[in-house]
């Protein structure tokens, strides 16, 4: 009985190890795809300056909201009661603003970005499919412990994403 299992396991091990024969696997990074691309590079600094003058003006606020506190805490003393309450309710009131308005500065960036990435990914999976169909590829695994040179095709998608210039 031990002799057939072993026997039926030989006969599958070996016709496995025949289709893998077959069966040709490539790899790619494809974070470092994204990440080189010129595609990618492009939409970033698109993005940054987008977001740049929202950021200056955000910290602008910020300062003058740093300044403004650091005189209340000097003159506090020489204010009345009431002058105190409507300087502290004032400068409250610009903190809470500056946070929301902080708050959906990172909010908006983040969506932009999600954004801009998605279309990216999508035209690094266009290009990936593209080469692994020209060099007869069976399956194509992302970000392999360890491919040989030649299964690696990291090099040429990023060379055609290039290429392309992300159109």
């Amino acid at each position: 009985m031990r002799i057939r299992s072993a026997l039926v396991a030989l006969a599958f091990f070996s016709a496995a190890a025949a289709a893998q024969a077959d069966t040709k696997i490539l790899t790619v990074r494809f974070g470092e795809v994204v990440r080189d691309s010129a595609p990618y590079k492009s939409a970033e600094s698109k993005m940054k300056a987008e977001f740049e003058k929202r950021r200056a003006e955000l910290e602008a606020q910020g300062k003058s909201l740093a300044d403004d506190y650091k005189a209340y805490q000097r003159d506090a003393d020489t204010l009345s009661a009431d002058q105190r309450l409507k300087k502290e309710k004032d400068l409250k009131s610009r903190e809470s603003d500056i946070n929301f308005a902080q708050r959906k500065f990172q909010e908006d960036l983040q969506n932009r970005d999600r954004e801009l990435t998605q279309d990216l990914v999508g035209k690094v999976r266009d290009v990936i499919t593209q080469v692994a169909k020209e060099k007869g590829a069976d399956l194509i695994i992302q970000d392999a412990l360890y491919a040989s040179p030649g299964a690696d095709i990291t090099a040429e998608v990023l060379k055609r994403l290039n290429a392309a210039g992300g159109k």
